[in-house]
């Protein structure tokens, strides 16, 4: 399949690009299109067979539930049994954004998009190429990330078309996205509004409006569960190479960690921030150490954490060590993402001595 390409022009409506791309999506096809959060990979969401051609050029197990895409707010109505207190108040205070709704559906969601359950997720998003190409389209987009299911979420077209050139039908160019990681998703279906993924709108910002909000326990990593929202239960955002996650007083560990991975003879990535990166400025001039730093923030390290992770990829080393980061604010996205990424491999330091979550034996380089 030859995968057709438009190159989207800021301050402009791009009106034939998107008469294109959205007259793909009405013959059933599959079009890669840029969102604040990463690229989606978007058909039309009332239409099961042009869903199941999302599964099939990720890659992704039927049981994942997709996220319907809207460019209005009222376009949600249709696509339920009806809106709670709770979903109306979030709805009015963080729409358009980065937070996607689980709602119940109506009978015009297709099993597909829902992986079966009776809820389904829906969002409107901010980014103005988003909201014009989905007019265009004139349906409800359903859209996962647009990347081989599993790899890191891709953050540009270059990335996207890494991944998908050939396997879908066409592809929006917007540019970098600005958050970087995926929607916060939050369950309304419960009496309490509950954060099955963390993402751009943080729990402190959900509980000054909403007062009680919980965090799912699955975020910890229970795979014996049914996903109500996509990313819950599969290892996702991960490199090729092993990555190991430090955690807490354990990053102190990190640059003696890495001396003895580098001894063993080991080409090692470090993803860390700035104080780190300039401990191990020098060490990295004579190994094989490749250093990613994402700079001074948490909020630089949201927008650059998949681009990254695919870097690693494109450098190959054997071994990928990453340091951790508060999990208040956005820490909590980047550290849901990392740890999935890390498949919870979690390097913690307990009584002195590091320790491996979830597992009695750490690598040979870990061992002290």
């Amino acid at each position: 399949m030859q995968t057709s390409y438009w190159k989207l022009q800021k301050n402009s409506e791009n009106k034939e690009a998107m008469e294109q791309a959205a007259a793909l999506i009405k013959a059933g096809e599959v079009v890669s299109f840029p969102t604040e959060t990463v690229y989606g990979l978007g058909a039309d969401g009332l239409n099961q067979t042009a869903v199941a051609k999302i599964f099939a050029a990720k890659g992704r197990p039927n049981d994942n539930p997709l996220i319907l895409h809207i460019a209005q707010k009222e376009a949600i109505t249709p696509l339920t049994t009806g809106l709670n207190a709770n979903a109306q108040k979030l709805i009015e205070h963080f729409w358009p954004g980065p937070l996607t709704l689980i709602v119940n559906k109506s009978s015009i969601v297709p099993d597909a998009v829902s992986a079966g359950l009776e809820t389904v997720a829906v969002r409107f998003p901010s980014n103005k190429f988003a909201q014009d190409f989905i007019r265009a389209c004139g349906c409800p987009i359903a859209a996962p990330s647009a990347n081989i299911s599993g790899r890191p979420s891709p953050t540009n077209a270059q990335d996207v078309l890494e991944d998908m050139q050939g396997k879908i039908a066409g592809m929006l160019d917007g540019g970098s996205c600005g958050i970087g990681l995926e929607s916060t998703v939050v369950d309304t279906t419960e009496p309490v509004p509950t954060i099955l993924r963390p993402g751009g709108i943080t729990y402190e910002m959900l509980t000054e409006v909403m007062g009680a909000v919980e965090i799912d326990p699955a975020l910890q990593g229970d795979k014996n569960f049914k996903p109500k929202a996509p990313g819950m239960k599969y290892r996702h955002y991960a490199p090729k190479a092993p990555v190991y996650l430090f955690e807490g007083e354990a990053c102190q560990k990190l640059p003696e960690v890495i001396a003895k991975a580098l001894a063993a003879g080991k080409t090692v990535g470090v993803l860390c921030g700035r104080a780190l990166e300039r401990e191990l400025a020098e060490l990295a001039e004579e190994q094989q150490l490749q250093l990613a730093c994402w700079g001074d923030s948490r909020e630089q390290l949201a927008a650059d954490l998949f681009y990254l992770l695919r870097d690693f990829d494109r450098t190959q080393p054997d071994v990928i060590l990453a340091e951790g980061v508060d999990e208040s604010g956005i820490g909590l996205a980047i550290m849901n993402r990392l740890r999935k990424a890390a498949g919870y491999q979690l390097i913690t330091l307990q009584n002195g001595s590091l320790h491996l979550k979830n597992s009695a034996t750490l690598p040979e380089f870990m061992i002290q």
